[in-house]
């Protein structure tokens, strides 16, 4: 469960330093670093604020082979989504000579010291991109949503069509998810969501603000949401973020089998 990890992520306010303790694990599978980085989103969700230095502890942390790809896949959507500058830290022996080998060549990496005191001074250089307001404009409209969002009062679908959609980052998340909660609360029932992925795109930098305005969507107004169109870009996250986070993917090859799906949820609602 992602709540193990929650104790190994703390926040500085003042520095807007994130610290992240990955000292003395050893992660095998997929879905332990996934429940990992759930905790690290949720423990940032927390604070109310999106952007932080991560200042990251490695000493003796191990990953098997296996995990590599999905470490790379979340570290990376959650640098995109929340840093502001990323250093780490690693106390070993072997650290440590590698940095006096590579202090004075260029293949040196000034992001990677060998304690906590020099790589917080280090994250203290950098600008912080809060100041500066970033905000990024949204690509869509309005009326671009909504023709993307309908209902099926006697089947109790809703029906979101996300093909050759682009969420491109954050704020092309919240708009249209803002827009879907809007449409449900008018409705004020709940819903089996029938998602067409056909094509969609979701870019590294919006991928937490998705994940996050998904769950909180499914919680409050589904009755249980299966998608459709594999091999699209969405596909592989959406089954790598299901392997911690405890619930079915449900993505199926077309909108009929999807349907059949749907059907299948219903009936085991029904039993006893």
């Amino acid at each position: 469960m992602p709540e193990r990890y929650l104790h190994r992520v703390s926040f500085d306010d003042a520095a807007q330093v994130a610290e992240i303790d990955l000292s003395g694990l050893s992660l095998d599978t997929s879905g332990e670093i996934n429940a990992l980085y759930d905790a690290i989103e949720a423990a940032i969700a927390e604070t109310g604020e999106e952007l932080w230095f991560f200042v990251i502890n490695y000493s003796q942390f191990r990953i098997d082979s296996a995990a590599w790809y999905t470490h790379h896949k979340r570290g990376k959507a959650l640098n995109l989504g929340h840093s502001q500058g990323s250093v780490r830290y690693d106390m070993s022996d072997e650290t440590r000579r590698q940095i006096e080998r590579t202090a004075k060549t260029e293949a040196f990496d000034p992001n990677l010291f060998a304690d906590r005191d020099s790589a917080l001074a280090r994250v203290a250089e950098f600008p912080s991109k809060r100041r500066k307001k970033v905000v990024h404009d949204v690509d869509y409209t309005d009326d671009d949503f909504a023709q993307r969002i309908s209902f099926e009062p006697e089947a109790e679908i809703m029906n979101v069509d996300f093909h050759d959609f682009t969420f491109h980052h954050s704020a092309d998340v919240n708009a249209f998810y803002d827009h879907i909660e809007r449409r449900v609360e008018e409705t004020g029932l709940r819903w089996f969501f029938l998602i067409n992925y056909e094509n969609c795109r979701i870019f590294e930098e919006a991928w937490v603000a998705y994940a996050r305005r998904g769950k909180a969507l499914n919680q409050r107004w589904s009755m249980g949401s299966v998608r459709y169109a594999p091999g699209s870009e969405a596909e592989e996250t959406i089954r790598m973020r299901a392997e911690s986070q405890q619930f079915r993917p449900n993505i199926r090859n077309t909108r009929e089998d999807a349907l059949a799906r749907i059907a299948e949820m219903k009936s085991e609602m029904a039993e006893p």
